[in-house]
């Protein structure tokens, strides 16, 4: 029972993740996952030194604010003129470097595993259950990705033409008056989000490739949003089954070994894409030189 909760847990992480990690892939913000990431620690921290415990809800809302705190900073120094990479680096190494900081001055106080954070371990997911009215429910990690990977459909469902027109011209869309800068936020809002329910599972490094990898495969796959959202799911879920039982196989870290499912998938995308993959285009070019 417990590699289903695993697989299905990491499915739901993978698919949230994936499903937004498209309109970043668009707006050319991929790395943004990464910053946001990284930037959480310090609110996790700070929510344990205030709460003083580890339960769930104290530090979802630590690591949201400083995810959402992130994204405006990296907003107004783009504001300012400076460029978007290096917006992004200054920003989450900066709020990085203070969740170290705080975990380096309070080590004797805070009950915390830096490693358990950067990296996670899907493995404990089914040990950490939701109890309701004496019911158990499963995992919470499973109850959070799942909510958070239900939100976002709800909210791009209601908003889609908004986000399609934000993501590919921007300009056009503040034009005959839609809000760029408020749909720019929720978006960024349902990232951070989505990071902070997926960290603790898959930690807060490997949640950076399920937020880009299957949204760059689906890219590679199909040239309509719609398709490529569905696809990214698609690719998110194989990723978490097919991750699984390569880490069965290897006896290795299964969320490293999702990760690396991914990584295939996207070579085999890159190769073999219709339209875009290498082996492709070169088998196209060698039959009209032939042709010709």
């Amino acid at each position: 029972m417990s590699s289903i909760w695993i697989i299905l847990t990491g499915a739901l992480i993978a698919s949230s993740c994936a499903f937004l990690g498209c309109f970043l892939i668009l707006r050319r913000m991929a790395m943004l996952g990464d910053a946001i990431s990284h930037s959480i620690l310090p609110g996790i921290v700070i929510a344990f030194l205030v709460s003083g415990s580890r339960d769930p809800l104290p530090m979802f809302i630590g690591a949201a604010v400083f995810g959402l705190l992130c994204t405006i900073i990296i907003q107004l120094l783009r504001n300012q003129g400076v460029q978007a990479d290096a917006a992004m680096s200054v920003s989450f190494t900066a709020l990085f470097s203070i969740g170290i900081i705080l975990i380096s001055l309070f080590t004797q106080q805070v009950d915390l595993d830096l490693d358990c954070v950067l990296y996670g371990e899907i493995a404990y997911v089914p040990y950490d259950t939701w109890t309701w009215h004496g019911i158990d429910m499963g995992p919470r990690a499973m109850w959070g990705a799942g909510a958070a990977f239900l939100l976002s459909l709800i909210i791009v469902r209601l908003f889609y033409k908004q986000f399609k027109l934000t993501s590919f011209d921007p300009a056009l869309a503040m034009a005959i008056g839609i809000p760029v800068a408020v749909f720019h936020y929720l978006l960024m809002g349902l990232v951070s989000i989505t990071t902070v329910a997926s960290f603790e599972s898959v930690g807060a490094i490997l949640v950076v490739a399920m937020l880009i990898v299957p949204a760059a495969t689906a890219y590679l796959l199909t040239e309509r949003l719609g398709v490529m959202l569905g696809l990214s799911v698609l690719i998110g879920t194989l990723c978490s089954i097919c991750g699984y039982f390569l880490s069965v196989v290897l006896d290795a870290s299964i969320a490293g070994c999702m990760t690396m499912v991914a990584g295939g998938l996207f070579a085999l995308a890159f190769l073999f894409s219709p339209h875009q993959g290498v082996v492709t285009r070169w088998w196209i070019r060698k039959k009209l030189r032939t042709q010709i």
